[in-house]
């Protein structure tokens, strides 16, 4: 029965992880690998079973799944209203502002609410909230655990989400009623888990860990094994192990141990050094890192080729491209689907203020509300206002530079130059001839 059941779990490795929700009213047996290898994780090659809880105790996962989900939970989440000139402005008086930006539920704060959703998109591909209308409103979004979590479809092929609360029974939330954001995916539905997925690097990751814990639990002394001339019996291999450990204090105490004759001491398995454990690791942090999609200088892994310059600067604007911005766009429109009413988009939008990145770049943050107000695009005190500071007499009106001319302006200037200052020279020239 053991045998069947590594066999079935070996199986299920090999294949994308089956929901729980789908072995629900079936009989389970043990070949059913997908069921119970929801239970012990994601079989890797290595013989790790990596499930998030495990995978989180990585220093590299743990690190991107930290920098990505801080990242975006600190940027501003603001609704926005549509102006009749193709502007917009902040809609801080409609009713869903106050719950995307400041107080989702009563038990989180914006920013601990939507680091709870990027995370689950990272480790689960998926993020689920619950919604809570009153009259039509959304009042409220609470964050539901992708575990507790079943999705399942109905004969037309829609989905069907359920949720299994610590206590009571499980329960359906419709789908007017959930928030469902899902990361990368390939059939536009359902997110795909890293952790899954990329099960193979974590399971190697986590072995590069043991064997180094094992080596440095052993006070970096290799395996040793003790070949003897003759046969022992019982009783005298068991005093041969206590004079082993009485060799292991010696060495640790700084004394060199004594071997009688026939003991020759031979050493087992692989030095670190000829493993490149060191390399293996590093090259470990490298691979999570590309499973994630964050530089690896930004978990701390720096190289010779790593410097505070113009190459981190490029890098940064990579890293809010590519990265930020492939969970910032589909938090916005799941929200502008799911939480906006179709009459409501026509007026209404949510979107991420990505500009509050610059907050850190002091000089970067001077040239653009430079550039933004010296060139019209900003009033002096729109400029102000994202500082922080107090509006200011006549700072409301659009300046440009005086030497800034409109292009349909170009020339024109020159030709009336030329003509007053022919109109002078005439009427000098005529003042003269008056007066002779």
């Amino acid at each position: 029965m053991a045998n069947s059941l590594t066999r079935a779990l070996g199986a299920a490795a090999s294949r994308p992880k089956a929901s729980i929700s789908d072995w629900v009213g079936k009989k389970i047996r043990l070949s059913d690998g997908g069921f119970w290898s929801s239970f012990i994780g994601t079989q890797s090659s290595s013989g790790k079973a990596v499930t998030v809880d495990k995978a989180m105790r990585l220093s590299a996962v743990w690190a991107c799944v930290r920098i990505i989900s801080t990242s975006v939970a600190g940027l501003p989440l603001n609704i926005y209203r549509r102006l009749p000139d193709g502007g917009r402005e902040n809609a801080r008086d409609f009713r869903l502002y106050d719950v995307l930006h400041s107080s989702p539920n009563e038990d989180m704060a914006a920013f601990q609410f939507w680091q709870s959703v990027v995370a689950s998109m990272l480790l689960w591909g998926n993020a689920f909230c619950e919604i809570h209308r009153n009259g039509g409103r959304v009042v409220a979004l609470d964050f539901l655990l992708p575990s507790r979590v079943d999705v399942e479809t109905d004969d037309d092929g829609r989905l069907i989400y359920y949720f299994k609360p610590r206590k009571g029974a499980r329960r359906q939330i419709e789908r007017a009623d959930m928030l469902h954001i899902p990361a990368f995916t390939l059939d536009g539905r359902m997110g795909m888990s890293a952790i899954r997925y990329g099960a193979d690097v974590f399971g190697a990751a986590m072995s590069a860990d043991d064997a180094a814990n094992s080596t440095f639990k052993n006070g970096m002394m290799p395996t040793v094994g003790f070949s003897v001339d003759r046969t022992l019996t019982p009783a005298q291999r068991e005093d041969f192990r206590e004079y082993v450990k009485t060799i292991s204090g010696a060495l640790n105490a700084g004394k060199s141990p004594v071997f009688e004759q026939g003991v020759k001491p031979e050493q087992l398995g692989i030095k670190p050094a000829d493993a490149q454990l060191l390399e293996s690791r590093g090259h470990s942090v490298e691979e999570i890192c590309r499973w994630f999609g964050v530089p690896p200088w930004m978990v701390m892994k720096t190289d010779k080729g790593s410097n505070w310059g113009t190459g981190l600067e490029q890098q940064q604007i990579a890293f809010l491209t590519y990265c930020i911005m492939s969970y910032t766009a589909p938090i916005e429109q799941c929200i502008n689907k799911f939480c906006l009413t179709a009459t409501d988009r026509i007026s209404y939008y949510a979107e991420y203020s990505l500009e509050a990145f610059l907050r850190a770049d002091s000089a970067g943050r001077a040239a653009y509300l430079s550039t933004m107000g010296q060139n019209g695009y900003m009033t002096r005190n729109e400029g102000r206002r994202k500082e922080n500071l107090p509006s200011m007499p006549g700072g409301d009106v659009l300046t440009v530079q005086s030497n800034l001319v409109p292009l349909d302006q170009l020339g024109k200037q020159d030709t009336q130059e030329t003509a007053r200052n022919a109109l002078k020279n005439w009427l000098g020239e005529s003042g003269n001839a008056s007066q002779e």
